[in-house]
């Protein structure tokens, strides 16, 4: 029988998020799971948070049964090795203990695994090589299921790579020529969306889709450096001026990328994204157009429904100067603390002496504001912390002001403007705060 009920794993991302509210739209009743939903995305009672990476097969069948789920849609993937990240812990092992789970269940469910295009022998990283392996563990299963390998999605809304390419599209700058040519086929996350409902609508039995592979994605070639044209075609910047960074300064923001995926921050550009993006998407998506019917938006018609508004611009032009303001914030108040601290703390303590401050205090606080803020860079640098950094600096910075204007009210006219620029710096961590979200 068709699916009426449907588990979608992963519910918070890219393809989950915009696959659970299609098939709602479309009449299913669809439970979406994920570690964290924002306060935006959980509109429904059925988006459940799970720690689903930690639930054990029993634990999984349970939730398989407790929903009467006819049919299963795995969107989860991390791109890279990292804390809280692991491609094989991901990929493959949780898996492995979810197909045991719908063997366990006792109900005929049908299961789709979101993967990735491409032949097994050009595989070349973890994030690759374990979406194969799952390959493998489905494909031996005996479980009804189709393997869907989507091209580069394109959707209305933008995280990781596909940020990164509005990015550069907004922005003056052009891909090397070896990148920009590489082969780039994109699909729009609609034809997903169109192809999961179509596997949800045919019967268990059938036997043509038991076992299913398609490769989703535009029949069109196209180059990576088309894709970006496209979205300049959308944002009004194809005709803007250009520089292009040579391919070193990509391989050195890819290892900056690294480094700062260790502090709990997610960037898009990454040893493992310029790996894949330098290996390029490609596929044959014939079978799955006969299988369907579904005929494949072209990255014109994809991006050509959803025009730039402002708010895509904004976001476009601001993406990669995130990471810049958080860089800069945690490095100004390391470095603030630091030089108070180390060398010129006789500058530093001087300034407390000569407007009159108790001499008992003037080493005690010289060495804890300087501790302070090396702490508070410290907070920002962390994913974790951020958050609680900002606030701190804002608080700390408008005491810095208060105090300031009590006991050393000439500060706020001498030549450097020290205490005047205090305020655009508590401007720029009240943006940073605002801009911290994901998704």
């Amino acid at each position: 029988m068709p699916a009426t009920n449907i588990l979608v794993l992963g519910a918070s991302g890219l393809i989950g998020r915009y696959v659970t509210d299609d098939l709602r739209a479309r009449g299913f009743r669809v439970v979406g799971v994920a570690r964290h939903f924002s306060p935006a995305q959980k509109v429904s009672a059925l988006d459940l948070e799970l720690p689903v990476m930690s639930m054990d097969a029993a634990a999984l069948a349970q939730l398989l049964r407790t929903h009467d789920v006819d049919l299963v849609v795995n969107c989860l993937g991390v791109l890279q090795d990292g804390p809280g990240s692991d491609t094989q812990a991901v990929h493959r092992d949780f898996v492995a203990r979810l197909l045991e789970a719908i063997r366990e269940s006792g109900r005929a469910i049908r299961f789709v695994q979101i993967s990735v295009p491409g032949a097994a022998n050009e595989d070349r990283t973890a994030f690759s090589t374990t979406k194969r392996e799952a390959e493998r563990l489905i494909a031996a299963s005996g479980i009804p299921h189709a393997m869907l390998r989507p091209g580069f999605v394109i959707a209305p809304a933008a995280y990781g790579g596909s940020a990164m390419l509005r990015a550069l599209a907004a922005l003056p700058v052009d891909l090397p020529a070896g990148e920009a040519g590489t082969p780039f086929q994109p699909v729009a996350v609609e034809d997903i969306a169109e192809t999961i409902a179509w596997l949800a609508g045919r019967d268990i039995a059938d036997e043509s889709v038991r076992a299913v592979t398609w490769d989703l994605m535009q029949t069109q070639p196209i180059s990576l450096g088309g894709v970006v044209d496209q979205f300049r075609w959308s944002f009004g910047t194809a005709k803007q001026l250009r520089i292009t960074p040579p391919s070193f300064l990509i391989d050195l923001g890819a290892r900056l990328g690294d480094l700062s995926s260790r502090l709990g921050w997610m960037p898009p550009l990454r040893s493992t994204a310029i790996a894949e993006l330098r290996r390029g998407i490609t596929g044959d998506p014939a079978a799955w157009m006969a299988a369907t019917g579904i005929v494949p938006k072209t990255i014109a018609q994809a991006i050509g429904g959803h025009p730039a508004t402002i708010q895509d611009k904004w976001f476009a032009r601001l993406f990669l100067i995130k990471a810049l303001i958080i860089a800069s914030l945690a490095l100004f108040w390391v470095a603030s603390g630091f030089i108070a601290l180390f060398i010129s703390y006789d500058a530093a303590a001087g300034i407390l002496r000569a407007h009159h401050f108790p001499p008992a205090l003037v080493g005690p606080v010289t060495v804890l504001t300087s501790l302070m803020d090396i702490s508070i860079g410290i907070l920002i640098a962390f994913r974790r912390t951020a958050a609680f950094g900002l606030i701190a600096g804002i608080i700390a910075s408008l005491g810095y002001m208060a105090v300031a204007a009590i006991l050393t009210p000439d500060l706020w006219i001498e030549p450097l403007g020290a205490l005047v620029k205090t305020g655009p710096a508590i401007v720029l961590m009240l943006v940073a705060f605002l801009m911290l979200d994901n998704r």
